[in-house]
């Protein structure tokens, strides 16, 4: 009997808003998982349709609604257009959804872009709101992917991933623990924002500025540092605790990307010294944030250069997310655990996500 293969296409919407990526992913197991990326892109979304989104957490409870309904369909129109360019037909689509309330302490977190409209739209069986089961076992609902470094990635030492958010996972004595770091690229893209670019193309403009001691001892003073059980950022947190830091700084655009920068730098390189077993530890560094070459020369600065930073093509930079969503799919139609208690602190493990069609 040949060994299970699974073929779904992993949809990712991201804290940092940019578009929709659409990951065609092969998957299986023999002694191991393993996994390739097929075909990936990314759709940049509508400039309404990416406001509103944006914008999501402020709309009325009918308006949010009526986008939930709007984004599933949305995304099941693009991936029927893709799925006919590509002649493919997936298992299913796993789709994260956009986050518009993460608030585990109340037992909520709320992803949109309905199942049943992205079923309907696309005519592929659907798996999603991947986080909610986890919350009510009282959980943090995230971060999800680490399932995936433990299953897809067994080798690598530390995977973290820069996105909207920072986040780090690694085994400890003997289970696998990952939680948010620190922020990343929504506090670093509102800055090159004002500077007129979509993001600070390889950390340039930090480069470029001086870091600001004070504003660096109080972003490392903040409270979210000295949690050490399962924790998660979310938008939330940027509004209320880091970006009025910011804006009290009085700095230029340069010097405030340049403290973040350090400061980034500082909190990850903390995680790693803190739970390394080897003198070289090896790292794996996917998200948006992999391309800031200033951040990584930092980071690698604070390790003492005695790290082996594990090289990703582009491919696995971008798309990583989106190829361990899929992979989630793969863990929840075999019913088997796709979230990991000693990751975001349920009560246990689970296998969680919703089946459409």
């Amino acid at each position: 009997m040949s060994s299970p293969n699974y073929t779904m296409i992993g949809l990712m919407s991201g804290t940092s808003g940019d578009g929709l990526d659409i990951a065609y992913c092969g998957y299986e197991l023999q002694d191991q998982w393993s996994y390739e990326i097929l075909d990936a892109i990314t759709i940049p979304f509508p400039k309404d349709l990416g406001q509103n989104l944006m914008n999501c957490h402020l709309l009325s409870a009918l308006e949010l609604a009526l986008l939930d309904v709007s984004f599933g369909k949305w995304m099941g129109e693009q991936v029927r257009d893709y799925c006919s360019e590509k002649q493919i037909k997936p298992m299913a689509v796993c789709s994260h959804g956009h986050t518009v309330f993460h608030q585990p302490a109340k037992g909520l977190s709320l992803q949109i872009g309905n199942g049943w409209a992205l079923h309907q739209a696309s005519g592929q069986k659907v798996i999603n709101d991947f986080r909610m089961k986890d919350v009510q076992l009282g959980g943090q609902g995230a971060p999800l992917v680490p399932i995936g470094d433990k299953l897809l990635f067994p080798t690598i030492d530390f995977c973290i991933n820069l996105g909207g958010i920072a986040n780090i996972s690694m085994e400890s004595a003997g289970q696998r623990i990952a939680f948010d770091t620190c922020p990343f690229n929504l506090l670093l893209n509102a800055q090159a924002n004002v500077l007129g670019a979509e993001y600070d193309k390889d950390g340039a403009w930090a480069k470029e500025g001086k870091l600001n001691q004070t504003l660096y001892n109080k972003l490392n003073a903040l409270s979210y540092y000295t949690k050490s059980d399962s924790k998660s950022l979310g938008r939330e947190d940027m509004e209320e605790a880091f970006s009025p830091l910011l804006l009290d700084s009085g700095l230029s655009e340069r010097d405030i990307l340049r403290t973040l920068v350090e400061h980034f730098a500082f909190q990850i390189s903390r995680v790693i010294k803190q739970y390394q077993t080897t003198n070289q530890p090896s790292v794996l560094i996917t998200g948006g944030g992999a391309y800031n070459s200033f951040f990584i020369e930092r980071l690698g600065n604070l390790l003492d250069d005695k790290w082996i930073h594990t090289l990703a093509t582009p491919e696995l930079i971008e798309f990583k997310e989106a190829l361990v969503f899929g992979f989630l799919g793969v863990l929840r139609l075999r019913n088997e655990n796709n979230c990991l208690a000693s990751v975001t602190g349920a009560s246990s493990d689970s296998s969680g996500g919703m089946i459409f069609g």
